[in-house]
């Protein structure tokens, strides 16, 4: 086989077939890692969301702790009173239900 056959061969068959052979692995490559992109910002997207319902559960539970250090006790003590008392009226009130003839 003359040389200058096997250099139009390398030419014009071996360097195409090849480079389609490469851009084709480097498509398959790309949807990859758009795939792999794709589910990493989903995942990320999911665990900010958990995260942003933590903060706002400790916001609110730091919220009450706050009120009642900052109370000073006054409005804690008038509310258990209030509890209380609603809760002796609402005693004294059964045993009068109940005594009622059925």
């Amino acid at each position: 086989m003359p040389t200058s056959l096997l250099i139009f061969f390398v030419i014009v068959v071996a360097i195409p077939t090849m480079g389609g052979f490469g851009v084709a692995v480097f498509n398959r490559w790309l949807q990859h890692k758009e795939k792999m992109g794709q589910l990493i910002a989903d995942h990320t997207a999911e665990k900010a969301a958990q995260y942003a319902a933590h903060v706002e559960r400790i916001e609110t539970r730091l919220r009450v702790l706050e009120e009642i250090v900052t109370d000073g006790g006054v409005q804690t003590a008038a509310q258990i009173e209030a509890l209380r008392e609603t809760s002796s009226s609402l005693g004294r009130m059964a045993p009068q239900s109940s005594s009622m003839p059925g």
